[in-house]
């Protein structure tokens, strides 16, 4: 098995979406606040950067979901911000 640069960035886009997740599960920040959004965004952009390599469709699609609904987030909390 070759390990390649992509495979590195994907699985530091996983780590990114996964401490996002373990964060909020250890009430250490809020799914409102925009720490949650900013580490699933880079996590789902790294993950996305990583299929130039070895393309999944379920993968990209999932991924631009989740980078989507991460914009929300942020463009969120900067309305309330005003």
């Amino acid at each position: 098995m070759d390990y390649s640069f992509y495979d590195v960035i994907g699985n530091i886009g996983v780590v990114f979406i996964i401490l996002a997740y373990f964060l909020l599960q250890t009430n250490k920040i809020k799914s409102t606040g925009i720490k949650y959004s900013v580490f699933n965004i880079v996590g789902a952009s790294l993950v996305i950067i990583s299929l130039i390599e070895n393309f999944n469709m379920s993968a990209f699609i999932i991924e631009v979901f989740w980078v989507a609904i991460s914009l929300i987030g942020i463009i969120k909390h900067f309305n309330r911000k005003k």
